[in-house]
């Protein structure tokens, strides 16, 4: 008798999110970074355990909206939890609860949808924290379940894995059992070169940039080819990507490149090439690209 539900993952930017989804899928299918904000629309994981199938949503982290762009991707966070068969509020046990989690614990509460809470990082939590954690948010929310994991470290996963099999319904496999996610190997291709934006650019590059993969295909040889067009606001950010002769970029493609042949399993040649486009974030084209709704 096999099972099947969709799971929707939220919470406030830089919880663990993206790195629980890609733990308990079992490998990489969201992009993951210390900073805030990388997941940017919703992505699905599928995941297996046992005779069920785990649709995982990765949303992105909900915040205070400032600009169309940001609003877009707090409606994105929520619509991926409309309807789910569980929603599991990830928080940052390291972390102070704060107004931001405690608000996104008040929505949640006012949902329809099964609740289970999950406090994430108990590697670097203290134990007296997270059960103080614990109490304050269940005086918010009604959680059928918490649970204690590090998504870092797998502590507290399997468990978790076999219980979220568990609470799923009856009902056939949505996908085939070797596909780990409904994102186009075209889609993760931009969002691996974004993380690694993130990662080597750190604080010098704002988060107003976008990756479009403009060009994938196979090469007589089976390899792919892949051309990717890195939007940003200013030419000074430009600069700024490419870093001195170019070599940012050489540097942040490169790993990129490895990280995608690992992926996919062949040979990848991958072409970045770094744009400066003022207002890209007002560009109906630009939300479309990355799987975003356009929200007024």
């Amino acid at each position: 008798m096999t099972r099947c539900g969709l799971i929707a993952v939220v919470g406030a930017p830089n919880a663990g999110k993206s790195t629980l989804v890609n733990r308990l899928v079992g490998q990489k299918v969201a992009a993951v970074s210390p900073k805030a904000q990388t997941t940017r629309a919703r992505l699905l994981g599928v995941a297996l355990e046992g005779e069920a199938q785990l649709l995982l949503v990765d949303t992105p982290g909900i915040f205070e909206p400032r600009r169309r762009f940001d609003r877009a991707m707090v409606a994105a966070a929520w619509g991926g939890a409309e309807g789910a068969d569980l929603l599991c509020l990830v928080v940052d046990g390291k972390g102070g609860l704060g107004p931001k989690v405690t608000a996104i614990a008040e929505a949640v509460a006012a949902r329809p949808e099964p609740k289970w809470l999950i406090l994430n990082k108990v590697d670097l939590a203290a134990k007296e924290k997270l059960l103080v954690h614990a109490e304050k948010l269940h005086a918010i929310t009604p959680f059928a379940e918490t649970w204690f994991v590090s998504a870092e470290t797998g502590d507290g996963i399997p468990e978790l894995k076999t219980a979220m099999a568990a609470a799923m319904p009856e009902g056939q496999w949505h996908y085939p059992e070797d596909q780990v996610s409904d994102a186009s190997e075209r889609a993760l291709a931009a969002e691996i070169t974004r993380e690694q934006l993130f990662r080597r650019l750190h604080a010098e590059l704002p988060y107003a940039s976008l990756v479009e993969t403009e060009r994938y295909s196979e090469r007589a040889d089976g390899s792919v080819e892949i051309h990717q067009q890195i939007l940003v606001e200013r030419p000074t950010q430009r600069a700024i990507v490419l870093g001195k002769g170019g070599q940012q970029l050489k540097a942040i493609g490169a790993t990129a490149r490895a990280e995608l042949a690992a992926l996919i399993g062949r040979p990848v040649h991958l072409y970045l090439h770094v744009k400066a486009k003022p207002g890209w974030d007002e560009d109906r084209e630009s939300y479309r690209a990355i799987g975003l709704d356009w929200v007024e």
